[in-house]
């Protein structure tokens, strides 16, 4: 008897992390044997010097080199430091917001104080774009601010305002918190290590940057928020 059972369509799924940056290291090998090899001088900061690039002897790198490639990237050799301090601290970031979204602690969370302030919602504005803020200067909140939008826009329809302002609420106190990143490992903590500084360095600025542009967001929402009701009430 023929299976008339049509088979299911295998999907596209999304590769891992581990998987994408294996993939560009066996494409950076590649290019090492396509690509001339060249460099520039240096002065004694280590500075580049303009106009003084000059090829030099190609080293393509082999099987062993793509699988060496991870391990020296995180402990170094001689030819270069390696990252081992910021990659066990994204670790641990990471492990942290694993637990965090497991566990619904930061979704319960916003809820809570949504339910509290029932009734004072023009308050939540602030107080849930300090919280976003913070999320996002201190890990880089983006993508987990999903999970807020349904929970936000029917509270702020419900009491009178539109969806734009609770996904202003989200969108803007997160990025705004990005933007700043005081102690966001993923962006300051990276960068940091590239250019072979602490993270400490310029902390003071950027918590300066996040509280004038914080502040301001907050006004331009709280103040689009109060027009809308004036606007709904007067019609």
């Amino acid at each position: 008897m023929q299976n008339n059972k049509a088979k299911p369509k295998r999907r596209f799924k999304m590769p891992s992390a581990y998987t994408i940056l294996f993939l560009i290291i066996i494409l950076v090998a590649i290019l090492t044997w396509i690509i001339p090899a060249g460099q520039y001088s240096t002065d004694k900061a280590g500075n580049i010097i303009a106009h003084t690039y000059r090829s030099v002897a190609s080293n393509p790198q082999g099987i062993w080199d793509i699988f060496a490639a991870p391990i020296y990237g995180m402990i170094g050799n001689d030819k270069t430091e390696g990252a081992i301090s910021v990659s066990l601290f994204i670790l641990v970031i990471g492990g942290f917001l694993g637990v965090v979204n497991q566990t619904k602690a930061l979704d319960d969370g916003i809820a809570s104080v949504v339910k509290k302030n029932k009734g004072k919602e023009k308050l939540l504005i602030p107080i849930l774009m300090i919280l976003f803020a913070l999320g996002g200067s201190t890990y880089g909140m983006a993508e987990e601010t999903i999970a807020f939008y349904p929970l936000l826009i029917p509270v702020m329809i419900g009491v009178g305002f539109d969806s734009l302002v609770a996904v202003a609420i989200v969108l803007i106190g997160s990025q705004v918190g990005c933007l700043a990143s005081t102690v966001n490992p993923f962006a300051t903590g990276v960068a940091s290590q590239a250019l072979n500084i602490s993270p400490g360095d310029g902390i003071f600025s950027r918590i300066i940057l996040l509280v004038i542009v914080l502040v301001i967001s907050i006004f331009f929402v709280y103040r689009y928020a109060s027009k809308l009701k004036r606007t709904l009430r007067n019609h």
